[in-house]
């Protein structure tokens, strides 16, 4: 039986960590060892979506042919990028905190990201997640990441909840356009780099500055003491 309960899917890059400009100049720096020439800005408006999408956005904007071969280079240069400088990311302000807070009031709560566990690890490791209590939904367990909804489906029926009784929390366009057609709740948070405007266009139901603040509006949400 699928619980009718509020519960909560958080994605984890730029939601819950501050990790969005290291995996921004990690894609940098694997798209120059291929010999792909692509701007900083542009790296940035693609994080979050699939690695079968990034590749063919590459292909439409540098006419190069994005063989799987090259993607699985482009993949490897990336976590050994983003290893360099996973020293410098932290969770974001309120993120520990508003995972303490669902817990403690027995709201349901798991993560669900596009990364895969060999570059997430870390990142779950410093929020003090243990993915053998809290669902942890990885790139490595669905057959499509975002935007296509099946992370968070997978997320939903790991909790045992319904999808259309969970709020989907991420700070991109690609969070908010999967929780559309996985049919929950989009919730935004400008921890990203996307405005309040570009999530409110893909479907956000509400926009937050960050973990903090969802925290402290929790009750707009149905969650209270």
């Amino acid at each position: 039986m699928l619980s009718s309960r509020t519960a909560f899917l958080f994605d984890l890059d730029g939601t819950l960590v501050d990790s969005v400009y290291q995996h921004v100049m990690a894609w940098h720096q694997a798209l120059n060892a291929e010999g792909i020439d692509l701007p900083v800005w542009k790296i940035h408006r693609k994080i979050g979506m699939s690695g079968g999408l990034f590749a063919n956005k590459l292909l439409r904007e540098t006419g190069l042919a994005i063989t799987e071969e090259r993607l699985d280079a482009l993949r490897q240069g990336h976590a050994m990028a983003f290893r360099r400088l996973d020293a410098e990311i932290r969770p974001l302000p309120g993120a520990v905190e508003l995972l303490a807070a669902l817990t403690e009031h027995e709201v349901p709560w798991a993560i669900a990201t596009s990364g895969r566990m060999e570059t997430a690890e870390p990142s779950i490791r410093r929020l003090g997640v243990d993915p053998q209590k809290v669902p942890v939904i990885t790139r490595d367990q669905v057959r499509y990441a975002k935007p296509d909804p099946d992370l968070f489906i997978t997320a939903a029926d790991e909790l045992h909840h319904a999808i259309q009784d969970c709020f989907v929390v991420g700070d991109s366009i690609w969070d908010i356009l999967a929780a559309g057609r996985a049919r929950a709740l989009g919730i935004g948070l400008l921890t990203g780099g996307y405005g309040a405007h570009e999530l409110e266009t893909s479907g956000a139901y509400r926009v937050f500055e960050s973990p903090a603040e969802l925290l402290d509006n929790l009750d707009e949400l149905g969650v209270r003491s």
